[in-house]
């Protein structure tokens, strides 16, 4: 199975992150993880640390010649502000410098929780890792769980299907049509109908000193039926879907498929009814059961069932706000208005790369669950046999 650590903070000298269970024989090229690390930087809304990173990739350990070689992948992003950081965020004594401990916690953010837990006075000491920054060495971790998941004709892509309440509408076309589209787009969105009216938004919080959320959308083709189990809570994929992406920084709630509104319908009008067509696997489908619906959203029991994965996720606006809130500061109890840290007015863009990288993630491991080997070509020849399986099936 795949595990991985990270490590690092938002103005550190790296992000790096540790990752086991990649297959040997699997095709690993930065420059595959740099285009995914490109457009978590990208979107309309992003703010000036965007201007100073450029995100790059470096591979340490675990692939030779283009190739993983079975031992752990060791990836690192440097941080190129970190020039700036040098002796703020040292390792050496020799550089404390306790003038510039910052004592206003701001809301919204782990910064007074994290100080109470971990018993700090100085809370860059919690926002320094509790930052989106990290996201983007969990970007290039799920960078190479897509290309193990491409190999075997899974996509993974996210999308923006919400932000500050102008809802994209998801027009009824394949997802390698329904990227082409969001990929045109300045908020990786497939309605282009809404984008001017979420610019307006995004403009108009700018001015006001604000900060807008959003909802992002990751679409999974190709899937087979059974990956995930039934039959422990810790083995249903939707669990597990659900807990990777709510790890992302500012994310408050998550569906799957129909989500919340199968709750305000009654039965008849959620749950999919199932076909069956023979003639379906001839034209390349890996088995003749089908569903006219995709109200499960591929899921069903916590297995997934041959559609499409559809998962969403509420992100919540980042609350840093240039028209600060009201806080108090940890030393003196006095009331401030917080601390301002660089920010983003929307960063709902680069949550839906995010999204995708997470959800991808989870569905590899499942992957490898099901058909694991310590090669490409040994899963490749569980993997054909379950096909052949299910053509009998």
């Amino acid at each position: 199975m795949l595990r991985y650590l990270t490590a690092g903070e938002s103005h550190g000298p790296q992000l790096t992150a540790i990752l086991e269970g990649v297959p040997a024989g699997l095709k690993v090229r930065e420059e595959d993880i740099n285009t995914d690390l490109a457009r978590r930087q990208c979107g309309y809304g992003r703010g000036g640390r965007m201007l100073i990173e450029k995100d790059t990739v470096q591979i340490l350990s675990g692939v030779r010649w283009g190739e993983a070689i079975g031992s752990p992948v060791t990836l690192c992003v440097v941080n190129r502000d970190w020039v700036n950081w040098q002796e703020k965020m040292s390792p050496y004594e020799i550089h404390r410098d306790d003038k510039i401990r910052v004592t206003r916690s701001r809301p919204g953010h782990a910064d007074l929780p994290g100080a109470m837990k971990y018993g700090h006075h100085d809370v860059r000491n919690i926002l320094e890792r509790s930052s989106a920054r990290e996201t983007a060495i969990r970007v290039a971790v799920g960078t190479v769980a897509k290309l193990l998941l491409a190999s075997f004709g899974v996509e993974v892509f996210g999308f923006v299907a919400e932000v500050g309440g102008v809802r994209a509408s998801r027009p009824a076309l394949p997802l390698a049509r329904l990227r082409e589209l969001a990929e045109k787009s300045e908020f990786f969105t497939y309605d282009q109908d809404v984008e001017e009216g979420m610019k307006r938004l995004v403009d108009g919080a700018k001015d006001a000193g604000d900060t807008l959320g959003g909802v992002v959308e990751v679409i999974v083709s190709g899937l087979p039926p059974g990956l995930g189990s039934h039959v422990q809570w810790d083995r249903k994929l939707d669990a597990r879907l659900a807990m990777a992406v709510m790890s992302i920084q500012a994310i408050k709630g998550v569906e799957i498929g129909m989500g919340f509104e199968a709750a305000r319908k009654p039965g008849s009008q959620v749950h999919d009814e199932i076909y069956y067509d023979s003639e379906r696997m001839l034209k390349g489908a890996q088995t003749g059961f089908y569903r006219r619906t995709n109200n499960a959203g591929g899921l069903e029991g916590g297995i997934t069932n041959g559609e499409d994965l559809v998962v969403r996720a509420a992100m919540k606006p980042i609350p840093t706000l240039y028209k600060p809130l009201k806080s108090v500061d940890m030393q003196t109890k006095e009331q401030f208005e917080a601390t301002v840290e660089r920010s983003d007015v929307c960063a709902v863009p680069a949550a839906a790369v995010v999204a995708e990288a997470v959800v991808a993630v989870e569905l590899a491991n499942a992957f490898l669950e099901k058909f694991g080997g310590d090669s490409i070509l040994e899963i490749r020849r569980n993997f054909e046999a379950y096909l052949e399986y299910l053509r009998n099936f």
